[in-house]
């Protein structure tokens, strides 16, 4: 790959990797729901809670959150539950 990788804003989601928040029984409503999705581009876009500024100051030596950038949480279920539907290349 060469040069900088940006976001395509106009990838559109094409499947959930794992299982909805509904089916871990992480969120009881509509709202807060972490989630994982493949884009049609095949880039990755993560739904957590945005907690930037709680580890901004925490982060390890040589990590960074650039500006336009977010750290993201997200439950580690979710992630567990999108592992089979990785692919490992």
């Amino acid at each position: 790959m060469s040069g900088v990788w940006k976001a395509d804003p106009s990838a559109s989601p094409r499947r959930r990797l794992g299982k909805s928040s509904h089916e871990l029984g992480q969120t009881s409503g509509n709202a807060s729901c972490p989630d994982i999705w493949e884009l049609d581009n095949g880039d990755i876009a993560v739904i957590g809670q945005d907690c930037t500024g709680d580890y901004q100051a925490r982060l390890p030596e040589g990590v960074s959150v650039d500006p336009g950038e977010r750290l993201i949480v997200i439950p580690r279920a979710t992630l567990l539950a999108a592992k089979p539907d990785v692919p490992d290349a």
